[in-house]
């Protein structure tokens, strides 16, 4: 164990927010109370929130001067990008990311330092339980677990985004020049030493959730081909089958026709044939599609995000 991680860190914790202002207050003051015992910075990044919740960011700010920085996004980018405009200002030791929603418990900040200092680089909120729908249960157990199995590196199951990292975890994702952004993947991409700790997820105190059913399947999406060749592969493997299916079919009708002298009647064969090389050629053109367009992102160039202003202590930059 390293002298300077016995000391009292540094603590910067990041909340993307969207549409919260209702649970604001109640968040930043539950997370003065976790780090009380410890120097700290709170950075909440408002993500083109249209329900006044960049007001109540700016109050806070003027209010917590040297504690709540407020980081206003020109737009809404997304969760993942509102990530990264956080890590990018965050200054600390120590980078604890949460949501604004109030279902990452501070509380779990003594168990996240305890693991860091025996020596993790990245300690990640295992959830251990769900206050949530039980349809919404299942599909991310069973996201996460396909995710796990089709991935190209190791990825923890049940892991989330409520998470502490070390300085030199946040540089070097800091680093990446990729633009669609799995934080999750790529914590586990940058190696280093990570422990999972048991967190329960809490009820979302007031609101809708910030993430729908568009901004999750984005997100899924992104998970899946940022970090998995299988869809490639799958359709490699269907077109094999498809070839010696064809080539089967092509065996039967000779054997009728030339061994039991019967003809095959064409329409049928032709119909199912069609129909299978066809719905294989377009989900296959899709998958290739959904590289193609992230590529076309990243050579494009353009930034995760763009900052509008940044609030210290009631200051406009």
């Amino acid at each position: 164990m390293s002298a300077a991680r016995l000391e009292s860190p540094r603590i910067s914790v990041i909340a993307p927010v969207y549409n919260e202002r209702t649970n604001l207050d109640a968040l930043v003051t539950e997370l003065i109370a976790a780090l009380a015992s410890h120097p700290h910075e709170i950075i909440l990044v408002n993500d083109g929130s249209t329900d006044g919740s960049g007001a109540v960011l700016d109050t806070l700010a003027v209010q917590l001067p040297g504690v709540v920085i407020a980081v206003h996004l020109s737009r809404n980018f997304g969760m993942e990008p509102a990530i990264s405009a956080g890590l990018d200002q965050a200054t600390g030791d120590v980078v604890v990311v949460l949501d604004a929603d109030l279902q990452d418990d501070p509380a779990a900040f003594d168990a996240f330092l305890s693991e860091w200092r025996g020596g993790a680089d990245v300690v990640y909120a295992v959830r251990s339980s769900r206050e949530e729908s039980w349809l919404r249960r299942i599909l991310f157990w069973t996201f996460y677990r396909v995710l796990g199995w089709i991935a190209n590196v190791d990825l923890p199951r049940d892991a989330s985004n409520f998470a502490l990292m070390d300085r030199r975890v946040v540089d070097t994702l800091r680093a990446l020049p990729e633009r669609n952004r799995f934080h999750r993947g790529l914590r586990a991409w940058a190696g280093f030493r990570q422990v999972g700790v048991p967190v329960a997820r809490r009820k979302r105190a007031q609101g809708a959730t910030r993430l729908g059913l568009r901004g999750q399947w984005k997100l899924a999406m992104n998970a899946i081909f940022a970090f998995s060749y299988v869809p490639l592969f799958l359709f490699r493997f269907a077109g094999a089958v498809s070839l010696l299916l064809s080539a089967g079919l092509i065996v039967w009708a000779l054997y009728y026709k030339l061994v039991v002298g019967l003809d095959i009647r064409a329409w049928a064969s032709q119909l199912i044939t069609t129909s299978f090389f066809g719905g294989i050629n377009l989900l296959g053109i899709g998958v290739i599609g959904e590289y193609v367009a992230r590529i076309h992102d990243e050579v494009k160039g353009r930034p995760n995000y763009v900052v509008h202003r940044v609030t210290r202590g009631g200051e406009g930059n």
